[in-house]
């Protein structure tokens, strides 16, 4: 039996890497927010041609922490990678006076034996990094309960971008890993420890060999008076064959129910500012959604996998105020189901160009 194995594991969770030789990249995406402290932990993981030998061979991991701060440790030695082709379990080694090949660990073996790394798998999150010039650091551990994945509870999951999402079509790919789950442990960041129980978890990740020209990003599961309610939203320029599109999404996981907006069942609409203002609006046979979303946060540059490498070219946010509201067009008038906010919204745009707003939209031809 598979040692990553659970109940909840969604398409592609496992690692995508063929052995090739050509451009690829894997990414992958842990979110535990912290209600009580008003902040939220984003851990990003990364590797680039793992083949090894390229011009952007390597690894990293990045940190956005309270109050939007930046942490990044970079792992130059592919060979210290490792992650499972079958399920979610990756991790990276740096420092280490293990002389054995990179592999999970048990949790109190890590800790005592890597000194910068970091291990991820569906229910757990741990590692540590360090700036050496700054000395600043990030140690964290932390157990995950999955709730969500890309479907309604009990329901068989889904791909996020769809049954065609298994061929080589769209680039890059996109998977919502788990929607929502509980974290449970300690964050201990630039000196400070964070304890917490429960907390609302979200993980997702892509993959691919070409890299996106350009996106937006809306994620939020910590709302007001709203324990049980997810959000995901996001579009972007993609590769499909040998041509571009603008495409977007919005996922809603509510009291055991998944409300998916996507091009295939819904028209999707969107105007997104460079920065400060994203809005969105979607609509299907059964239901729609509108998302107001804004900050007044100058948000951190991060790094993203791009044709040059692991470089500064998205920006983000974990303090965005959100206001959802989900109806039903069932019988011909809309009925308010939902109605929500937060103050612990995650935002993102990256790629370019972004001098000007975006505003488009998306939907299959037969979508009245």
């Amino acid at each position: 039996m598979n040692q990553f194995a659970n109940l909840l594991q969604t398409p592609h969770s496992g690692y995508h890497w063929d052995g090739s030789s050509s451009r690829f990249f894997e990414g992958w995406y842990y979110r535990v927010t912290l209600p009580d402290w008003g902040q939220t932990f984003g851990f990003m993981y990364s590797i680039e041609d793992p083949i090894g030998g390229q011009p952007h061979t390597g690894g990293a991991a990045q940190i956005l922490g309270p109050e939007d701060g930046y942490l990044c440790r970079t792992f130059p030695d592919v060979e210290q990678f490792w992650a499972s082709p079958t399920s979610l379990a990756l991790g990276h080694w740096g420092k280490t006076d293990l002389a054995i090949p990179a592999q999970y660990l048990d949790p109190a073996t890590f800790d005592n034996h890597i000194h910068q790394g970091y291990q991820a798998t569906a229910t757990l999150n741990q590692g540590k990094i360090s700036d050496p010039a700054t000395g600043d650091y990030c140690h964290w551990r932390y157990e995950i309960q999955p709730i969500y994945g890309w479907a309604s509870r009990d329901a068989p999951e889904q791909s996020t971008a769809g049954w065609l999402s298994s061929f080589q079509i769209f680039e890059p790919g996109w998977q919502i890993l788990m929607a929502h789950g509980w974290a449970t442990g300690w964050i201990e960041w630039k000196g400070q420890r964070y304890e917490f129980t429960n907390a609302p978890a979200y993980g997702e990740k892509n993959w691919g060999r070409s890299f996106p020209q350009k996106w937006f990003w809306l994620n939020c599961n910590s709302f007001d008076n709203e324990p049980d309610l997810a959000l995901t939203a996001g579009g972007g320029r993609r590769g499909v064959l040998w041509w571009m599109e603008s495409a977007a999404l919005i996922g809603i996981h509510y009291q055991g129910q998944f409300y998916e907006f996507v091009p295939w069942n819904a028209e999707v609409r969107w105007q997104i500012q460079p920065w400060g203002d994203w809005q969105m609006q979607a609509r299907n046979a059964e239901y729609e959604v509108e998302l107001i979303s804004t900050t007044n946060q100058p948000g951190t540059l991060l790094r993203a996998p791009t044709e040059q490498g692991l470089i500064f070219i998205c920006r983000d946010t974990m303090q965005g105020k959100l206001t959802l509201e989900l109806r039903s067009r069932r019988g011909g008038t809309a009925k308010t189901i939902l109605k929500a906010d937060s103050s612990l919204c995650g935002l993102e745009v990256g790629g370019e160009p972004w001098d000007e707003a975006w505003t488009a939209q998306a939907k299959l031809p037969w979508i009245s």
